[in-house]
């Protein structure tokens, strides 16, 4: 197996470098929010949309509840919407505000907050299929978190699912994905990189943990993780962490991995491009299609010289 890296040319006004942020893809733009170019500082609010077509970045011209600035936050898209939760403020406190952006209008409306929310979290891990938004672990007001929320698009309604049991320790940057009637926990980081595989049957409620063969990854957390098809894609992460935590760089890997969540077999994949992004961690990451080909889109991230990064990449894996 193999895969295709491309890089996107940036013109207009973008985000620029920076780590800790989230993007998405509604139709032909990319969307992007939060982040971090100092550590453990946000850099602003604005909502940066990059038309994949022209390959043009543009700050919207927002309106509504518009959330203040943030890092470690996530975000999502379910048809036009765009849905963001959490993160952490200037005076790194966790958050828990959960607001909608409508595409269409570009308007910002706040869903819930509080205790009509999941807990406060940061750097927790978030993915969606047609009509639900699912939430899991992060670095709580408490400590790390391993629950799992559920937000109905329909019916606008936060629900708690079952609590994966001791196998599935608390954890930051974690890989999240849905596909197979199943949601998908891989990896992260629980006080140490950890390399185990978990999943949540939507049907039947139940957790198992998942043992898997193949070329397996090392452990690592704050990687780049979505769900092609039946495959989990896994890009870089931190391998190995700094001495200073969040405010230093760690060991970051380069390397592509899939997952087949049907036979549970791990493959590293080659890569068949010259634009590589390099090794990096933290990244705001996608799936995408772009051109008929779904994937991966990364943007920016941390570098393992502990500077921020603002390159724009899609990779296409041939699978």
């Amino acid at each position: 197996m193999a895969g295709t890296w491309t890089k996107f040319a940036e013109n207009g006004c973008g985000p620029g470098a920076r780590s800790s942020h989230a993007v998405t893809i509604v139709g032909t733009k990319a969307y992007s929010f939060g982040g971090e170019f100092t550590p453990r500082v946000p850099v602003d609010n604005k909502m940066y949309s990059f038309d994949l077509t022209s390959e043009t970045w543009s700050i919207l011209d927002c309106t509504g509840d518009i959330p203040p600035p943030r890092v470690g936050v996530t975000m999502v898209s379910v048809a036009n919407t765009i849905y963001v939760f959490g993160g952490r403020d200037y005076e790194h406190k966790e958050l828990n505000e959960f607001y909608s952006f409508d595409t269409l209008t570009n308007e910002w409306t706040l869903l819930s907050s509080d205790e009509a929310s999941p807990p406060h979290r940061s750097y927790h891990s978030m993915t969606a299929d047609e009509k639900q938004i699912f939430i899991f672990g992060g670095c709580g007001n408490s400590g790390r978190l391993n629950d799992l929320w559920a937000y109905n698009t329909v019916t606008s309604q936060w629900a708690q699912l079952p609590y994966p049991g001791d196998t599935c320790s608390p954890r930051g940057g974690p890989g999240l994905v849905v596909t197979g009637g199943k949601i998908w926990v891989v990896y992260g980081f629980a006080g140490m990189e950890v390399d185990d595989v978990h999943c949540f049957d939507l049907k039947t409620e139940k957790w198992s943990l998942v043992e898997t063969t193949g070329e397996k990854p090392s452990a690592r957390s704050v990687f780049s993780a979505v769900a092609v098809g039946k495959y989990v894609v896994m890009y870089g992460g931190e391998v190995d962490p700094s001495d200073l935590g969040h405010l230093g760089a760690g060991k970051f890997s380069a390397d592509v991995y899939v997952l087949d969540t049907e036979s549970l077999v791990w493959t590293k994949l080659d890569d068949a491009s010259e634009q590589h992004p390099g090794p990096r961690g933290w990244c705001a990451f996608s799936a995408g299609e772009i051109d008929g080909k779904s994937g991966l889109l990364v943007y920016g991230g941390n570098s393992p010289t502990n500077d921020r990064l603002g390159d724009f990449h899609f990779f296409a894996p041939n699978l």
